[in-house]
């Protein structure tokens, strides 16, 4: 059995719950400003998963003694442990990974969820036959080489690919950098597993079975989840609309603070 250990969370203001998941290699002190400001009328929660921010050390995403646990069950462990620490119901606002772990968790545990925001999120990270919008295998494979020889120098270009294209790109990136490892470097690890769920996982056809109401935002210079991902992900939602901020990267929510939160605090006060 898998030990309960409590990811570490970050709790503004007061009302209806709304948790914040944060994407690869990041945490959730990277939500600040949305999680300020959201906490007028919300009871936000920004969790750090495991194995990043605070919660280093409580690597929930493996059953223990477990050994090369696939993809899936990876995915289905971090769920598990969501579902458990915050039993809902509650709204979750999810991005790049943290989409994909919104959208599984609206899938395992659908009387949770209220609704969904998910933020440059895609159903497949991963180029696959008939599926083009998406990162090329090969450029993954090599991250997660890198990964074994430098993470430190991976996690820089990994955010520097985040906000290419972006408005405001070379601010942006200094203001990533900084928050990045203001709560230390996360688990080489968790990491690793968390490359293993965006090169395997895709919910493609399982997309018809969420039924929550669901924002889904996209930047419009997104390279790493490209804008059309996020078209099909709302297409394929049974209730979804889409918003698609132009000037924007992979990271919205940081380089348009105030467009993003228009439409988050509209479609959570439907």
């Amino acid at each position: 059995m898998m030990e309960l250990v409590a990811m570490h969370v970050d709790s503004y203001g007061s009302g209806a719950p709304l948790l914040l998941i944060h994407g690869w290699g990041m945490h959730g002190g990277m939500w600040g400003g949305v999680a300020e400001r959201m906490a007028e009328y919300f009871s936000v929660l920004a969790v750090d998963l495991p194995g990043h921010g605070f919660s280093v050390g409580r690597d929930l995403s493996r059953h223990s003694g477990d050994v090369g646990i696939n993809p899936d069950l990876l995915m289905d462990n971090i769920v598990d442990q969501l579902s458990e620490q915050f039993s809902g119901p509650l709204s979750v606002c999810g991005w790049s990974l943290g989409g994909q772990v919104a959208l599984r968790w609206a899938l395992r545990y659908p009387q949770q969820i209220n609704r969904l925001v998910l933020v440059a999120s895609t159903p497949c990270f991963v180029r696959r036959p008939g599926w083009d919008c998406a990162m090329a295998a090969e450029t993954l494979a090599e991250f997660a080489a890198a990964l074994q020889q430098d993470y430190a120098q991976t996690l820089r270009r990994f955010l520097a690919l985040q906000v290419r294209g972006s408005e405001r790109e070379r601010e942006l990136l200094a203001s990533l950098r900084g928050a990045l490892m203001n709560r230390g470097e996360p688990d080489l690890g968790a990491l690793q597993a968390g490359l293993e769920i965006l090169r395997d996982c895709d919910l493609r056809g399982e997309l018809p079975g969420i039924t929550q109401p669901a924002l889904v935002v996209c930047g419009e210079r997104d390279t790493l989840t490209p804008p059309q991902a996020s078209h099909y992900l709302a297409g394929q939602l049974l209730a979804a609309r889409l918003v698609e901020i132009k000037g924007a990267a992979h990271a919205p929510f940081l380089s348009h603070l105030d467009e993003f939160m228009k439409h988050l605090v509209s479609f959570l006060h439907e």
